[in-house]
């Protein structure tokens, strides 16, 4: 996509192959693995289709060795969003294949309409592997493969021969649909005539998931529009950058997105990511201690994030920079000056202090005041215990977040506390951090876990698995430090080199969605399924119901949900259970 301008809500995610009839075909990196003719020898000549499971990647240059399935009934709330999975594979090429869903239809007259099923070819991105996770990575020595994560837009598209193609299908559900089942038809098409339907039965329950604004799982995907400057080609923080961000923000917030990201000063994490942070507050040294700080682009920020949806938290990174390093602009010497201050010295303070005052004054002004933290990010203990104490001292109104080690001198002080996976944190820390008003959420990193985790190499069903472990172990949600921090060319490699493939961002330029991001909100969705179970339990003071809940959530201990292969059952059993919890108890 290098020097590619992306339009700011329809991008062109097909490139032509001047194919007359004008039909497209999917721009991908070549397969770094050679196709086998023998592999393919048992598949007939013509277009297949099959229904597959979600939790499942499916090899570009294999058929799928799956029983075909022509039929699928999943079951689903009101307010819900449905994930589903279908392949189309041949032997030979087969141009123009058009996939149309109609309608569902269900009790009486009423319907799901068409414009709630929505079909994502999915597109192939090289890949990786976990290798050690976190380091210098090589591209030329470590072997890459084709992963299917990219939901292109519903476009007629072709098949090349002896290749596999995933479709990805999102089914929306009213929230004043109708309880009972839904029955419709998907038909995938092609310009050789032959053609496929598919058939699906979807049965709603007379339960529903408030929308995602109201959801209660805090989820905090770092946001970098920085990025999406350099991917779409604009001027920063200009009219037509803003406008293009905000489709990106919008997709975030209908995930329940809570937190906004901003960044208080240049390179708060050193420049780690392909596009660097910098600072949407200007600094200017004026001499004498003399200090103004200009936050135009911060304000227009935190506006187009709150317009999207995102409005409860704005989380401010850092006054513990990677480095301690401070970059403002100078008037005596008409320059930037960098300097590294320790927490805890005169200069930290000296520099530090001006900026809070202004900084507390300003948030007044703007009523953020009492959503907003002063946040780092895996710093030491003493330099947090540091900066905590002047924090408290010059404007104690400020909240605090850290994401990192617990430590439980300063724990009290965070009202947003991200720990890492491991050691795994106690129960009733959580719990009494929530009694507090205080928010206790996990992460994962390229440090570890190998699994589950985001990579585009990583399962399907740990996305989902994130949501049952906040559940499980009383978590408020999840942070990820990456929605859209992107590599050069994410729509083709998804390699990065320093970090395992697909570490540094969760969907793509467009803005177009991802396996990973879809099963991520699947799992979302399942939190809040879980927390409104127990509500109506007790409610009912159902013990029996209340047990079996705390049974299902039994299974995701730390031991099994890193466990290797262990997600996709993990997550298919506790919701077959979950369900038989509705229908028994409900």
């Amino acid at each position: 996509m290098k020097n590619v301008k992306l339009l700011p809500l329809i991008i062109p995610i097909f490139l032509s192959c001047g194919n007359p009839e004008g039909h497209q075909a999917f721009q991908e990196p070549e397969n770094p693995i050679e196709t086998i003719a023998r592999d393919w020898k048992e598949t007939t000549p013509k277009l297949h289709a099959s229904f597959a499971p979600t939790d499942q990647k499916f090899k570009k240059q294999i058929p799928p060795n799956i029983a075909g399935s022509s039929g699928q009934k999943i079951t689903s709330w009101k307010g819900e969003r449905v994930n589903l999975q279908m392949l189309v594979w041949s032997s030979e090429d087969i141009n123009k294949i058009e996939i149309t869903p109609e309608a569902l239809k269900g009790p009486g007259a009423s319907i799901i309409p068409t414009e709630n099923v929505n079909v994502h070819p999915v597109r192939y991105v090289l890949s990786d592997e976990f290798l050690t996770g976190c380091g210098h990575r090589d591209k030329d020595t470590i072997p890459a493969y084709l992963v299917a994560d990219i939901l292109e837009n519903n476009l007629p598209f072709d098949l090349k021969e002896k290749t596999t193609r995933p479709v990805w299908i999102t089914i929306d559900i009213p929230a004043n649909a109708t309880n009972g089942s839904y029955h419709g038809e998907i038909e995938i098409k092609s310009s050789k005539g032959n053609s496929q339907t598919l058939s699906l039965t979807l049965d709603v329950q007379d339960l529903t998931l408030p929308s995602p604004s109201d959801w209660t799982f805090h989820l905090d995907l770092w946001q970098n529009p920085f990025s999406i400057a350099r991917l779409h080609n604009t001027e920063l923080w200009s009219e037509e950058h803003l406008q293009v961000c905000g489709p990106y923000l919008k997709m975030l917030a209908q995930a329940g997105q809570k937190s906004i990201t901003t960044s208080i000063l240049h390179r708060p994490w050193g420049g780690q990511t392909y596009d660097h942070f910098e600072s949407m507050i200007q600094w200017t040294h004026q001499g004498e201690n003399q200090w103004s700080f200009d936050y135009e682009v911060f304000d227009k920020w935190v506006e187009l994030a709150m317009d999207a949806g995102i409005t409860n938290q704005i989380n401010c990174y850092s006054m513990v920079p990677w480095g301690n390093r401070v970059r403002y602009f100078d008037t005596d010497s008409a320059g930037h000056v960098t300097k590294s201050v320790k927490p805890g010295s005169e200069e930290f303070k000296s520099l530090w202090k001006p900026f809070l005052l202004s900084f507390r004054d300003h948030l007044k002004e703007k009523g953020w005041l009492s959503i907003t933290n002063i946040a780092m990010d895996e710093r030491h203990v003493e330099e947090m215990k540091n900066t905590i104490d002047f924090i408290h001292e010059v404007t104690p109104e400020f909240n605090i977040a850290l994401a990192g080690n617990y430590h439980e001198e300063i724990a009290d002080d965070l009202k947003d506390l991200c720990v890492f996976h491991n050691p795994e944190l106690n129960t009733q820390i959580i719990t009494d951090r929530k009694e507090k008003g205080l928010i206790t959420t996990f992460y994962t990193s390229c440090a570890a876990p190998e699994h589950p985790n985001n990579f585009t190499f990583s399962p399907p069903a740990e996305q989902t698995l994130i949501g049952w472990y906040a559940a499980a172990k009383g978590f408020d949600g999840f942070l990820r430090w990456a929605y859209n921090s992107w590599v050069k060319d994410p729509l083709m490699d998804s390699r990065f080199i320093t970090w395992p493939a697909g570490d540094t961002y969760q969907i793509y330029p467009g803005p177009l969605s991802s396996i990973r991001f879809e099963k991520l909100r699947e799992g979302i969705q399942d939190f809040e399924k879980i927390r409104i179970i127990r509500e109506r339990l007790k409610e009912q003071d159902d013990q029996e119901g209340l047990e079996k809940l705390n049974s299902v959530l039994s299974a995701f201990t730390h031991q099994n949900i890193t466990s290797p292969g262990a997600a996709a059952n993990l997550v298919k059993n506790a919701k077959k259970q979950l369900n038989e919890i509705i229908v028994e108890h409900l």
